[in-house]
């Protein structure tokens, strides 16, 4: 990975010529410019570049290989264009010749179209352009993993001498995409993009987008002095932290989702300025739904226009996904970490909890309100098991659904329907926030007489959820039938077992019984036996007895596959002693399979920091935890070059476990963000002193 940020006094706007067809250039003008973000990224196959400057915020994503491809993505409407190219026996190579500079178009109606422009080189004999496709980054994103996408967005080349363009309005008529190729060394032939007698294909990419940019975030508004100094994260983070809103990742969820804003905001609460901090608190709490709902993901730009004309209406309007329940219980535990824990928080908690929501359509809703209605709605949906506690009356994904909470690909949960996560912590924790907000006084302006009599049974709700859930996650084995499941599933996997065998101790009789809390619950009731990561968000949103935290410490830590720990980083996912048709779901091409995501383990580095920060640790268990913290950051420091990217997968080669970007393999079922918001989380984090 190689990163750069460049701050120039003064730019002058790039000025495209007529080969644009149907395009105009902006007017020349020399100013002050603002603010300059760039870096590059390249893992695997994919060459990435940022560029942020003014109104221009894109990702360029350069792929080489069999199945080449140039893709740019804009955060204004999260908005892209993106051009595939037919499978080739003999894989491209791509490679950046001029770095990106912003440009700045007018569209046939004049309307501004904000983009760059990147000379590149691809190393190949031809590149015969499959499809286009000029529209939202959802709708990309379906094309790249599905083949499809929607005839209202289909556009036509345009060929021109050397270049070759699509263009097209926006479904409703605004302001639209526009992806203009050059060649600039070799030829168009045919509509393919022929080499040169060097075999190298010489190409100058422009790419813009109408839609509306976004206000960006950064220096001082966005960071305190706390923050980690490290600045590719740093960088990643500047191009992901907007005034409006935080984007999950680039370049396939440029936009706002719930879940990895919440889960950020609470990770960088310390290193980041308070604005930055209600901002995307803020951002949360202007997307709940009327019954208090934490939304998921947006659809907005085309997306939302595509699907409100088929619900027969002409309109951009915004839509939400409702569809994750963990983002539900999340909301309460983080609002309170700053609003009761957090001294900057505490000292303007009140004028934030009177502050407008944001909620489109309602400038007279309070944050204050608004966070009513989702602690309502946790209330209702955790009294049943808070009276009878029972498997039926945990918390389950939503009828219809395979996903619901962060493993959200439709294996994830092993095809369970209970989710470990938001029944063992999250719902304990949202109670008991709920509980601590209202005894501290800090919703009183907001309460209703039925709220308070209602809510002054959160304390009681919580501890009936914290004492009872966890236990109907148990899964025990004995030691001789852990050691021959972890023997043979290493066999299977092409890894050592030995290391994982002296975790577990015991041979085929005698030792104690392996130990975890299962990923999920079938319908039934019955285990999902996979070990996971999860445990790790008990430390960081719990306070569980010594015991509960010696068993979730050691079940995480245990070296792969006995657990999840490896030297390139803590897996999130490890079936060794679940059913043979659960073991398939969970490969190393599996997106929440046997893979690392680098935001799972910031999360257990500061839970084992919160934990060790605890006053009534048994002297041998405080060591435990130490060891594991010391072991953790090993695997953390190992893999530093990929630690911003969303995941990783692996192989095991000469000894030694090595990091494979995902998406690089064929079986992979995705890719991987080359950005993503909460693996930056490491800004806030450090490890421990030697």
């Amino acid at each position: 990975m190689k990163t750069r940020s460049v701050r120039h006094k003064f730019a002058l706007p790039l000025l495209l010529g007529a080969a644009l067809a149907g395009l105009t250039a902006a007017p020349l003008r020399a100013e002050p410019a603002p603010p300059r973000l760039q870096f590059d990224v390249t893992e695997g196959l994919n060459i990435n570049a940022f560029l942020r400057q003014g109104p221009v915020a894109a990702h360029l994503l350069l792929r080489s290989g069999a199945d080449a491809r140039v893709l740019v993505a804009f955060p204004a409407g999260n908005s892209g264009v993106g051009l595939w190219f037919e499978h080739s026996d003999r894989p491209a190579a791509w490679a950046i010749t001029r770095e990106p500079a912003p440009v700045t178009l007018a569209d046939a109606k004049g309307r501004a179209l904000y983009g760059m422009q990147v000379d590149a080189v691809a190393t190949a004999a031809s590149l015969t352009p499959k499809a286009a496709v000029l529209s939202s980054v959802r709708v990309l994103r379906d094309y790249q993993g599905q083949g499809t996408f929607p005839d209202a967005v289909k556009t036509s080349p345009v060929i021109s001498g050397d270049t070759i363009s699509w263009a097209r309005d926006r479904a409703d008529g605004a302001a639209g995409y526009r992806l203009a190729i050059t060649v600039t060394h070799g030829a168009i032939r045919d509509g393919r993009f022929v080499a040169g007698v060097d075999g190298k294909i010489g190409l100058r990419i422009t790419a813009a987008s109408g839609e509306t940019p976004l206000t960006p975030l950064d220096g001082d508004d966005l960071l305190n002095a706390k923050a980690g100094v490290d600045a590719k994260t740093r960088n990643t983070l500047g191009f992901l932290a907007y005034r409006e809103k935080f984007l999950a990742g680039s370049w396939r969820f440029d936009t706002y989702f719930g879940r990895d804003t919440l889960m950020s905001m609470r990770l960088l609460m310390p290193v980041l300025q308070a604005g930055a901090v209600e901002g995307g608190l803020r951002s949360v709490v202007a997307r709940l739904s009327p019954t208090g709902e934490v939304a998921h993901e947006e659809g907005i730009g085309e997306f939302a226009v595509l699907d409100n004309q088929k619900a027969g209406t002409a309109s951009d309007a915004p839509e939400f996904d409702y569809a994750m329940i963990d983002g539900n219980y999340m909301l309460a535990p983080i609002v309170a970490a700053w609003a009761l824990d957090d001294p900057r928080g505490r000292a303007h908690a009140a004028a934030f909890l009177a502050a407008p929501s944001g909620r489109t359509g309602d400038d007279k809703e309070t944050v204050g309100a608004a966070l009513l209605r989702n602690l309502r709605l946790v209330l209702r949906q955790t009294r049943s098991f808070a009276d009878h506690p029972a498997p039926a009356n945990l918390l389950s994904i939503k009828a219809g659904r395979d996903t619901g909470q962060w493993r959200d690909s439709q294996t994830g949960l092993g095809m369970g329907r209970y989710p470990f996560d938001v029944n063992a912590v999250f719902a304990p924790a949202a109670l008991a926030a709920m509980d601590r907000m209202v005894s501290a006084g800090l919703l009183d302006a907001y309460l209703t007489p039925a709220d308070r009599v209602a809510f002054a049974q959160a304390g009681a709700m919580a501890r009936v959820w914290h004492d009872a859930a966890p236990g109907y996650f148990d899964v025990s084995l004995g030691a001789g039938d852990a050691r021959r499941q972890i023997a043979a599933y290493a066999k299977a996997e092409g890894v050592p077992a030995g290391a994982a065998l002296a975790s577990v101790g015991g041979g085929s009789v005698g030792g104690k019984p392996l130990r975890f809390h299962a990923l999920s619950l079938n319908a039934d009731g019955s285990p999902v036996a996979v070990v996971h990561s999860d445990e790790g968000f008990d430390l960081l949103f719990g306070t569980p007895a010594p015991a509960s935290l010696d068993r979730e410490i050691t079940a995480i830590m245990r070296p792969f596959p006995a657990g999840l720990m490896t030297s390139i980083g803590m897996l999130v996912a490890n079936p060794a002693f679940a059913a043979d048709g659960t073991k398939a779901l969970f490969t190393r091409g599996a997106y929440h399979g046997l893979v690392v995501w680098s935001w799972q383990q910031a999360v257990l580095a500061a839970g084992l920091r919160r934990q060790l920060a605890r006053h009534d640790l048994p002297p041998v268990l405080r060591a435990k935890l130490e060891r594991a913290q010391a072991t953790l950051w090993q695997a953390i420091n190992a893999t530093r070059a990929v630690q911003n990217s969303e995941l990783w997968s692996w192989a095991f080669a000469d000894g030694h476990y090595k990091v494979v970007p995902f998406g690089a393999g064929a079986a992979d079922a995705d890719e991987s963000n080359a950005a993503q918001l909460w693996s930056t989380v490491f800004l806030a984090l450090k490890p421990p002193a030697p």
